[in-house]
Parts: structure tokens; sequence; C-alpha cells
């Protein structure tokens, strides 16, 4: 699969995943967005469904187990260099839960860590995220503390 340059658009995955009322990034290891703090996730596999992707990606990333929750937003990432597209990714982005494992980087992943809401939250945002990232990650833990509420509520 020709990543840098396609021939059309590949599809990802990426998760949020809250525990705690806290998200799980990754310090991307290659491009694009190399040394950037991102969701977890990347490339879906022909014949693989797409939570079974998200869940994949995860372990590879970080070494949870998680389980894909619901679809919180489908995203395009188009990377240009002047008029020719380096990478472009429809991306489905799931809210998931942490039902296993223990956190580590792995795969694709140089870093990987559980934030706090402040941390991504401006005026007090302490790290630097790209635009796209944060409205994903605040949707999810917005998703995620609705969910928990209902539960608790024994709806």
């Amino acid at each position: 699969m020709q990543r840098e340059y396609p021939p059309a658009p590949l599809v990802g995955v990426g998760a949020v995943v809250v525990d705690q009322g806290r998200v799980l990034l990754v310090r991307r290891g290659r491009e694009p967005l190399k040394g950037h703090w991102t969701l977890p996730g990347g490339m879906l596999e022909l014949g693989e469904p797409v939570t079974a992707g998200v869940v994949r990606e995860v372990l590879e990333e970080t070494g949870l187990t998680v389980e894909a929750l619901e679809l919180v937003e489908l995203v395009d990432r188009i990377y240009r260099e002047g008029e020719r597209v380096r990478y472009h990714y429809v991306i489905a982005d799931y809210l998931c839960r942490v039902t296993g494992g223990r956190l580590r980087a792995g795969s694709d992943a140089d870093e990987a860590r559980w934030v706090e809401h402040a941390e991504w939250n401006p005026p007090r945002r302490t790290l630097a995220l790209d635009p796209v990232t944060v409205r994903v990650m605040e949707t999810g833990w917005r998703r995620a503390r609705a969910l928990e509420s209902g539960e608790r509520e024994g709806r």
C-alpha cells in the first residue's frame, strides 16, 4: 500500500480511549505528524472490520485492549506539498473503553500517555495538539461522560 502520494484516499481508524476522565494519546513515531501527540490509530487492513481495526491498532500502539463503543467522527486528513497530495486518509475515530492490558508505547508510537481534560482544553492547554485532534478528543470525551452518567442512572 502506497501511503505517500497515494493514487486514492486510504482508510484509517483512530480511537478516543477514555478512562477515569482521561484520554489516551500517543506521540507519533513516523510521518505524517512524526513527533506530534495524536490519538492512537492506523491503517485498516484488507478484509478487516472497522471496529476490529480500532482494537488492533490500540493494542499495537499502546498495549491496551479496548472495546470500540461508537463512531465519534469520520475525518479527512489531507496533507499537500504544493499541488500534490502527499497523504490522504479518511479516518473513522471511535470512542473506546479499556478492557485490559498494560500501557506501553509500541509499533508506530514513540510514547503513550493519559492526558487530563485541562491538558487539551483551552485556556490551560499544555500540549501542542492539532485542532482536529482536539475536536475529536473533546467530542469523544463528552460522549464518554454522557454514557457513564446514563449507566450510573441505570439507563
